[in-house]
């Protein structure tokens, strides 16, 4: 193999380590406004909450967000369901808790989009980087054989040409490894959050405090603007037969 050949495997070898650095810069700042997005969604719900169990229907409808779409969706399987809860609170609950699974598993996998990219750039960056330095070192070898010198003012270049590869992978790897455990942490704190008001929606299901009328359905499966007058206030209120007393 010749020298101009293993010098292009070499310049190959770090022009491919650039387009990886290139795209882990891209993916961290793209997921990092992905997860700054959601977070302020999230606390949006949060905030619209104030300190009851959920928002009104009206500011639910204009609500977007992971927690916000996993409410939705227990309305809407509530509403779907509520003449079997009438006679089968366990079918009932069953439905609703496989819906709401299914839910927090379509927000987990848009929240994971890209992740396995940083992943495999990270673990793949420095054997990319030893194989340059190796084709590099084999370059050098062959000089070496070739003139029949030895000195270090023979092999110094092109061995420190064949290093740098490897340096430049692990130079890619380190932001992508670091990046992936990043967004992996926030991806957990989410599924725990979501996890948790699924439990909550769960209970006010059983508890009759999901209950709510079908053009309101409708209205927060589109997302559209709710009239006051089709909208059924989903914060815990008090029985009939507590409000009588």
């Amino acid at each position: 193999m010749s020298e101009s050949v293993l010098h292009l495997i070499v310049q190959g070898t770090l022009v491919t380590l650039v387009l990886f650095s290139v795209a882990t810069w891209g993916l961290a700042l793209v997921k990092g406004v992905q997860f700054w997005r959601l977070r302020s969604r999230d606390a949006e719900f949060q905030a619209a909450r104030a300190g009851a169990a959920l928002p009104s229907t009206e500011q639910l409808a204009s609500l977007e967000g992971p927690q916000a779409r996993l409410t939705k969706t227990a309305l809407s399987t509530w509403h779907e369901s509520e003449a079997l809860a009438s006679k089968h609170d366990a079918a009932a609950r069953e439905i609703l808790e496989l819906r709401l699974r299914q839910q927090i598993q379509r927000e987990r996998r848009t929240s994971e989009s890209g992740l396995a990219v940083l992943a495999s750039i990270g673990t793949t960056s420095p054997f990319v980087g030893l194989f340059g330095t190796v084709w590099g070192i084999m370059g050098a070898l062959r000089q070496i054989g070739a003139t029949g010198e030895a000195g270090i003012e023979v092999v110094a270049g092109p061995i420190g040409e064949a290093l740098i590869a490897t340096g430049v992978g692990i130079a890619v790897a380190v932001p992508a490894v670091l990046a992936f455990n990043v967004f992996v942490r926030r991806l957990k704190l989410q599924g725990a959050d979501l996890e948790d008001l699924a439990h909550t929606l769960v209970v006010l299901g059983l508890s009759g405090k999901l209950k709510t009328s079908a053009a309101a359905v409708e209205a927060l499966a589109t997302s559209g603007t709710v009239r006051r007058a089709e909208v059924t206030d989903l914060r815990p209120q008090a029985s009939t037969r507590e409000a009588s007393a």
